[in-house]
């Protein structure tokens, strides 16, 4: 295949693009085609390494108002529903409900997903499920899966049994959530705990750590000298960090430099912190969401994630990557022209960096040829306008084709 005449990423000159054997073989000015190449005329549109999401929950997936809705919008009724609800899981009913949440991301360009999975079930239900889809959905998306102790890896019956579990069955990352755990020394506990097991058995680290207005929490300085002292580094992420937001302006400059020496990795969930957060203020009310503004200027790695996709959590939500990116650029001020433009890098690069695949992410050659081709020339233009994603191509395949939208309106 031939793309011919693409605007890739943020470069000014246009350039052809050449896939074969499902790798990017030749990016140069000017390609001819050779023999029967298919030949695909970009007209100067934007290609995009593919969109990713590195934090959502696809075993909560599609549930929302089973049982009951998330009257209250707290993250604890959240927990609350959900524990109910996972009562009744089986494994078909996750495949299900995870493979449709999928399809409706790989329909928007989506093609790298992390999820996490809620292992405070001692049937690990949810996680045998994810591990079958796993698999089937390789064609198309790339997924990761975390073990993710919803209700505490201490303070929930055998959960740390659990979490071994989980590890020996094959999972890419463990989690942790050491702001629900029943005390600080138990989440400082479960985080080294976390530390100990993914060196023992080879894997990533990603805890949801400090998702809480509380700015007492400060489970994020333990996790990220443990991301220092061991080398793990930016094998290590911390997710969502909204009490972040809270502290004073004093810690989090002490903190901030603790962050960049570890090398840890960010994600924000701007749709989902937003509605959780500031549940218990009056006014002035917070945001709900962590210091994305600042984390980047300070070089430090934070992409953004959807989180969920109608669940207790969050009753909306549709797969696509730049709905939280438009959400999380007006919340964390971030809107100059140029940081605009550049912003599908929180659902891209800086995403694909937190997972980990940036040795087979990216559009150069030699590298897998995986993309997406925009019906836009350029991305403040995509995200402004909800761009379609024309193409989505994974490693070679074309895997979605959108015909652009036709409007027809009847006025002067």
């Amino acid at each position: 295949m031939l793309i011919k005449s693409v605007t890739i990423e943020n470069q000014e000159q246009p350039k052809d693009v050449r896939i074969e054997e499902g790798q990017f073989k030749a990016i140069a000015d000017h390609l001819e085609p050779s023999g029967n190449e298919k030949v695909v005329d970009g007209h100067h549109k934007l290609l995009l390494p593919p969109f990713v999401d590195p934090h959502v929950h696809l075993d909560a997936t599609l549930t929302a108002g089973d049982p009951e809705w998330n009257q209250s919008g707290t993250l604890f009724d959240g927990i609350r529903i959900w524990s109910a609800r996972k009562q009744k899981l089986t494994i078909e009913d996750v495949k299900q409900r995870a493979t449709q949440a999928l399809k409706k991301q790989a329909s928007h360009g989506t093609q790298f997903v992390r999820s996490h999975v809620d292992v405070t079930d001692p049937n690990l239900t949810a996680l045998k499920a994810l591990l079958e889809v796993r698999e089937e959905v390789k064609d198309f998306i790339e997924l990761q899966l975390v073990a993710f102790p919803q209700e505490g890896i201490l303070s929930f019956p055998n959960g740390k049994a659990l979490m071994t579990k989980a590890a020996e069955m094959g999972v890419d990352a463990l989690g942790g959530i050491p702001h629900f755990e029943f005390n600080r020394e138990y989440g400082v506990e479960s985080l080294h705990f976390v530390e100990d097991l993914a060196e023992k058995y080879h894997k990533l680290i990603d805890v949801h750590c400090d998702e809480i207005d509380d700015p007492a929490a400060r489970g994020l300085e333990t996790l990220a000298t443990i991301a220092y002292e061991s080398g793990m580094r930016d094998a290590v992420t911390a997710s969502h960090t909204t009490a972040l937001g809270s502290y004073n302006d004093a810690y989090a400059y002490k903190l901030f430099r603790l962050l960049k020496m570890s090398g840890i990795n960010m994600i924000a969930n701007p749709l989902v912190n937003t509605f959780l957060g500031g549940r218990f203020d009056t006014y002035p009310k917070r945001r709900g969401m962590t210091r994305v503004k600042e984390l980047a200027a300070d070089q430090i790695n934070v992409a953004f994630g959807e989180d969920d996709i109608k669940d207790p959590w969050y009753p909306m939500g549709d797969g696509n990557m730049l709905d939280p990116l438009h959400l999380g650029l007006h919340v964390a001020q971030t809107m100059g022209y140029d940081q605009i433009r550049s912003s599908y890098r929180f659902v891209t690069t800086n995403g694909a960096k937190a997972m980990h695949i940036l040795d087979h992410y990216g559009i150069e050659e030699g590298k897998p040829a995986n993309c997406i081709l925009m019906n836009r020339k350029n991305f403040y233009d995509a995200l402004n306008e909800r761009a379609e994603v024309l193409l989505s191509i994974h490693n070679g395949r074309v895997v979605v084709e959108t015909q652009p939208q036709q409007v027809s309106t009847f006025f002067d």
